[in-house]
């Protein structure tokens, strides 16, 4: 194929998937199903482009990974998932032990899979999908809790499933050593990630770079080095991705919705890209040999690995029944499970392209039928909330030779901003309020001027105030005009 064709064929494979997520919306399913499809019809079955090289399909899957991680790491609010911390934590560690058991026991004995191939299923089919969660839970509108518990979890468990796949594909002896390895990787894994976050966010506020647009992709770098020191230090680079990106995403960077949106981007480019290439490495004529051994890993998975898992994770917190029965329908499979099965297809081990099918299988089923009735489930479980306010936006820009930084604040609708004079406002000595754009025209306010949703504000501010400044616009957003000086809760 000619350098013209594939850079056409691809161009045109990104417009018609940006395109497709508008009908998986409406649809309420995630994106990755139509994804899939247009790799299966550029594949043999359709166009018949030939793609069967497992290691390249390994290599270009965890790449994609990584980008989706930094995406959703930069994304996240740690003040969504701070409630949700130990929730979290628990099923995305524990959850993924009990899974990987529980799931094993359920092949070995329906399935007849002798242990150490069960194990390796369990392993493949214990991670949740940090895009197809997103992209459901966006259309449920569940409490910030429960949404930050899966967000979290879901952000977390690629990083010990991947290690356990790779060590049981591995010639590793599966012993009393083997949750310390995991424990090493997982926490040295865990402190790369927050030590290079720090750093670099550090690095990126005090650096003066000469455009823009490279404070982007500065940010980016920053999460694919932690990924690469992670796995050179024989400790989880997935993990240490994630860990940087959230504490970057939550740090004060310059031109931080500049950052998130081009990560965003990069993040769809990555899914898009991973789906279709996955899409293209299936083979349509043996899936329906893997039909029936699918739907029954399928029912293993959601009706008994999941479950289990979800309520042995969470006991200890006491959470509601109704929250856990949601919490384990919840658990969708996507992109993950297939990219894994490529670990042992690329090793050469016996089977591995039949687990391949097996979990493309399992993929479709679940995502159907879990993505299509978490909403009605959600209702029927009396946990569906009303649309809550969005958190303000701030976004900040060095002004370079004077010491000092231009915040630009968007007020969003339900802000509590909205009704508050300039007076109440009570911005640190340093900080000026010194153009509000409404409607498309932008006026000096006075004391008496009053905010209002969807204002666009600037606010120069000295470097040294930049930190206490923003903090006071988001606890007034939080709290209103009453708002105390403690943080950003306002309260």
């Amino acid at each position: 194929m000619e350098l013209a064709e594939m850079i056409g064929i691809g161009s045109a494979v990104v417009l018609i998937a940006a395109l497709a997520v508008r009908v998986s919306t409406r649809l309420g399913l995630p994106s990755l199903l139509l994804y899939l499809a247009i790799g299966v019809l550029l594949g043999e079955a359709g166009i018949g482009i030939e793609f069967d090289n497992p290691r390249l399909t390994q290599h270009l899957g965890i790449a994609a990974l990584v980008m989706i991680l930094a995406e959703g790491g930069l994304t996240t609010r740690w003040s969504n998932v701070r409630p949700a911390l130990k929730e979290g934590l628990a099923l995305a560690t524990v959850a993924v032990a009990v899974s990987v058991g529980v799931a094993a026991v359920g092949f070995h004995y329906l399935l007849g899979l002798d242990w150490h191939t069960a194990f390796l299923w369990g392993g493949v089919l214990a991670s949740t999908d940090a895009a197809a969660v997103f992209s459901v839970l966006r259309s449920v509108g569940v409490s910030k809790r429960l949404a930050g518990t899966l967000e979290l979890e879901s952000g977390l468990n690629d990083a010990p499933v991947y290690i356990v796949v790779v060590l049981l594909v591995s010639s590793a002896t599966v012993d009393w050593g083997f949750p310390l390895l995991i424990g090493y990787q997982l926490v040295f894994g865990g402190v790369i990630g927050l030590a290079a976050g720090w750093l670099g966010a550090r690095a990126l506020r005090r650096a003066a770079l000469p455009a823009t647009g490279l404070y982007p992709l500065a940010t980016v770098a920053v999460c694919f080095a932690a990924f690469a020191a992670g796995q050179l230090s024989g400790a989880s680079g997935l993990l240490a991705t994630y860990v940087a990106g959230l504490v970057l995403g939550n740090s004060r960077l310059p031109h931080r919705s500049d950052t998130l949106s081009f990560a965003e981007g990069v993040g769809w480019l990555a899914q898009i890209g991973l789906f279709v290439f996955l899409g293209l490495f299936a083979s349509p004529g043996r899936l329906l040999d893997a039909l029936v051994p699918g739907l029954v890993a399928a029912g293993v998975v959601s009706l008994l690995a999941r479950p289990i898992s979800v309520v042995l994770s969470v006991y200890p917190f006491r959470m509601p029944w109704r929250e856990q029965a949601f919490l384990s329908w919840a658990g969708l499979r996507g992109a993950v499970p297939i990219v894994l099965t490529t670990i042992p297809l690329s090793e050469g081990l016996p089977g591995a392209a039949y687990l391949v099918d097996v979990v493309f299988v399992l993929v479709i089923v679940l995502t159907l039928v879990q993505a299509s009735t978490l909403p009605a489930l959600a209702r029927l479980l009396r946990l569906e909330r009303g649309a809550e306010p969005r958190e303000v936006e701030v976004d900040a820009a060095p002004l370079d030779t004077m010491g000092a930084e231009l915040l630009q604040v968007r007020i969003q609708p339900g802000s509590r901003l909205h009704g508050v004079y300039l007076s109440e406002l009570r911005l640190p000595v340093g900080a000026s309020l010194s153009l509000i754009v409404r409607d498309g025209a932008g006026f000096t306010p006075q004391p008496g001027t009053r905010l209002q949703e969807r204002d666009q504000l600037l606010v120069v501010v000295t470097a040294r105030q930049r930190e206490a400044t923003e903090r006071r616009i988001r606890a007034v957003d939080r709290a209103g005009r009453f708002a105390r000086w403690k943080g950003e809760s306002g309260r």
